[in-house]
């Protein structure tokens, strides 16, 4: 799954004709798109439109039936979710899958990729090279921590951050894998306008600062005036994609999703 393609300047991901089906029900059919780089791209479309399933092929949690994912020029449909991670691409969940009984810093710092505490033969030859490490990587964790206004709550356990604590602590777990991609799915579900809107200017930040992002998202609010791109979903297909305003007037959308 590691042979090159030459990826166009305009696209870090390409998605090429995935399929995916479950028992009879066809939750992706053929889909195709294109994500540019240094974008903020949104996916939307009704329930069912097999957004999440997208993602989560993308992303190595499903193995696709049928199509190809190209990701900076390699082909990664197939590859395990660390491998994909380790190439600079990662996901965040709808629902924060934090880890409730440690606190926020260290959350962080077990996200990291490379530990050499992970393994056992440095456990007991490297001990100083692990020591090392681990100030590296509280560093790194205290100034992502910053970045996404979390510094205060560092020394706090997971479980007591509020909702949308905890999608800034998915995000920030996120960053500390250096992705050059990140897939948000609904970051900014169950979660308080200004809490939100400092959420979207942080992504904002981050895009500016080289990083794509590709997100899955229902408040069209929040998808109009903060995405570059527009894809549509339905059905498992892509059936329109350009700038917001393109896509809130085209009828197919507007027939099949945003209403009348």
């Amino acid at each position: 799954m590691s042979a090159a393609y030459p990826l166009g300047p305009n696209a870090i991901l390409e998605v090429r004709e995935i399929e995916k089906s479950f028992g009879g029900i066809r939750a992706v059919d053929r889909c195709s798109l294109v994500v540019a780089p240094r974008s903020v791209t949104g996916l939307i479309g009704p329930n069912g439109a097999g957004k999440s399933t997208l993602f989560n092929i993308i992303s190595g949690l499903y193995r696709p039936d049928g199509g190809e994912i190209w990701f900076g020029g390699v082909r990664i449909d197939g590859l395990p979710p660390y491998g994909i991670v380790r190439l600079g691409l990662a996901k965040t969940w709808q629902i924060p899958h934090e880890l409730k009984k440690l606190t926020v810093l260290e959350n962080l710092v077990l996200a990291a990729k490379d530990h050499r505490g992970e393994s056992l033969v440095n456990l007991f030859f490297n001990p100083s090279g692990i020591r090392k490490d681990e100030r590296r990587l509280r560093e790194q964790a205290r100034s992502i921590l910053a970045l996404t206004q979390l510094s205060n709550l560092a020394h706090e356990e997971a479980s007591s951050l509020s909702g949308g604590q905890k999608k800034l602590l998915e995000l920030a777990r996120v960053l500390m894998t250096e992705p050059a991609l990140v897939l948000l799915d609904e970051p900014v579900a169950g979660v308080n306008p200004t809490l939100a809107a400092s959420l979207m200017d942080l992504i904002e930040q981050l895009r500016q600062g080289g990083t794509t992002f590709f997100l899955i998202e229902h408040d069209m609010n929040v998808v109009m005036k903060r995405c570059d791109t527009v894809i549509v979903m339905h059905q498992g297909r892509k059936i329109a994609e350009g700038p917001p305003d393109a896509v809130r007037k085209d009828p197919v959308v507007i027939d099949s999703y945003l209403g009348g």
